[in-house]
């Protein structure tokens, strides 16, 4: 149960109205959130990769086709902070949600605090059903599981698909664990990785640990458990929201043994096809469950591509690698289907951030977002329903870690601090660089000298924000629950 104050509960009973009766939940479409794990926007079909990175993507350039295609959809720098940006509406600098070493260290929580309100606790007091597989990476302990952050079941692990290298027993088992210990991976994981089953209101049972192969197993049991769900509320004809995190294309990049070989380009050309198929199955259940008119369909990916040999991703026409404010970090593949309210075939370069997506579903499924703390999401629908051809957001500060690195505005950027790589150290730069993110991909002619004057509108992105900060003070990262923050 969540630990929130009388005050704070006050605020929220106008945020979290009352679930809607049966025939008004017929109005609210079913929401499905398909999220791949490090997808580089170069990979797919639709984003210039697909055959030229060994394996076609048919069935998710088809959904591109179908829906709304972003060409600027901006994420953040890693694999949590993006996860709670997603869920909250919030920049994880403000819910402690950054990454860091020692966080999540014996004695420091780490995840969402139980004060944080999530899209799932959103849409399931509007009488959503809430379901999620795959990684939470959100806290790994039981009262920061996602049955207890609004999501009715959940099958999955809580931290890192990485840790699946730690416990294995294959032949590589001797390269992989040098390959960590040199980046200083898995120092305060004290057990493998535990497999969960969950329900609301019941303790999660651990199922099984990961291993090598399990993890090759992981995209088609989510899958398996995500297309029952579709199906089961489907006949009930109760409004849903699925959140799928697949596994791919994490490292170790590894295809389900049904798919290894199939493409002939090797295990990253497989695990694409892979991942296509899954997409696939998803879109399958929709449309068998004839319920495509009235389902949302999006597929992102939470990061930029992997860096690390031998997995390196594709980032497309981008410079950089994830962890890092470089466009390759910030930008991911984003496509939004809706048949009949979306328009098909649409392509768009406007700026959307990750967190602008609990927002905007909050208003599709009827629900406010919480009024009583900082919320950096804009509603965006007017925009993917094309009521508007421009985005409710014309910027954005870009934090790597608790670093300020860069700040976004319209079709430029300013980086305050240099790192191209992951693995490069982070060095605060002299004078901004600002880059014409049109007429520079690369990001390599530093133009300030004559565009100067971008400057204004970025710092007065950087000044509200920090003021934000000053007036809600952000929450430290390991700060243990209960957590109410405001005064």
């Amino acid at each position: 149960m969540k630990r929130h104050t009388l005050s704070v509960l006050a605020v929220l009973v106008v945020g979290l109205s009352a679930p809607l009766h049966a025939d008004a939940q017929q109005d609210r479409p079913n929401i499905v959130l398909i999220l791949m794990d490090n997808l580089g926007y170069g990979e797919l079909g639709v984003y210039g990769g697909g055959i030229l990175r060994g394996a076609p993507t048919p069935r998710i350039d088809k959904l591109a086709s179908e829906g709304m295609r972003l060409l600027n959809f901006n994420v953040e720098a890693q694999c949590t902070p993006s996860r709670s940006a997603l869920m909250t509406g919030r920049f994880p600098i403000r819910s402690g949600t950054y990454e860091v070493r020692g966080v999540g260290a014996p004695g420091r929580p780490e995840g969402l605090t139980q004060w944080e309100i999530t899209i799932a606790e959103l849409l399931s007091a509007q009488g959503y059903a809430t379901g999620t597989w795959g990684k939470w990476h959100l806290g790994s302990t039981e009262e920061r599981f996602p049955t207890h952050q609004g999501f009715d079941e959940w099958y999955g692990i809580p931290r890192s698909y990485t840790e699946s290298m730690w416990p294995s027993s294959n032949e590589t088992n001797g390269m992989w664990p040098s390959v960590g210990a040199k980046q200083g991976w898995n120092k305060n994981i004290v057990a493998p990785e535990p497999i969960y089953d969950a329900r609301k209101g019941e303790k999660a049972r651990q199922v099984a640990e990961l291993d090598v192969e399990r993890r090759r197993n992981m995209d088609a049991e989510i899958t398996t458990r995500a297309v029952e769900f579709i199906k089961r509320n489907a006949k009930t004809g109760k409004p849903f929201f699925a959140y799928v995190p697949f596994s791919l294309v994490h490292m170790p990049t590894l295809p389900n043994l049904e798919f290894a070989g199939k493409t002939g380009n090797g295990d990253w050309a497989d695990c694409l096809a892979e991942m296509d198929y899954r997409t696939g199955q998803i879109l399958d259940a929709i449309k068998e469950a004839r319920i495509e008119d009235n389902t949302l369909v999006i597929f992102t990916s939470d990061n930029g591509p992997e860096a690390t040999h031998p997995w390196e991703g594709d980032s497309g026409p981008w410079r950089g690698t994830y962890f890092t404010a470089m466009e390759a970090s910030l930008r991911a593949p984003f496509i939004i289907r809706w048949p009949g309210k979306i328009p098909a075939s649409k392509v768009s370069n406007e700026i959307v951030h990750i967190v602008d997506l609990c927002t905007t579903l909050a208003h599709i499924g009827g629900a406010e977002v919480p009024k009583d703390r900082p919320i950096d999401g804009v509603d965006q629908l007017d925009f993917f329903l094309g009521k508007q051809e421009n985005s409710n957001r014309e910027g954005f500060p870009a934090y790597v870690a608790d670093r300020l690195s860069a700040v976004k505005w319209r079709n430029w950027k300013m980086h305050l601090i240099s790192q191209e790589n992951m693995y490069d150290p982070p060095q605060k730069l002299p004078l901004p660089k600002i880059i014409n993110l049109l007429t520079d991909l690369k990001e390599e002619r530093d133009v300030h000298m004559s565009n100067s004057w971008v400057r204004q509108p970025m710092t007065k992105i950087i000044d509200e924000f920090e003021a934000s900060l000053q007036k809600y003070p952000p929450i430290k990262p390991g700060t243990p629950d209960p957590c109410v923050p405001l005064k």
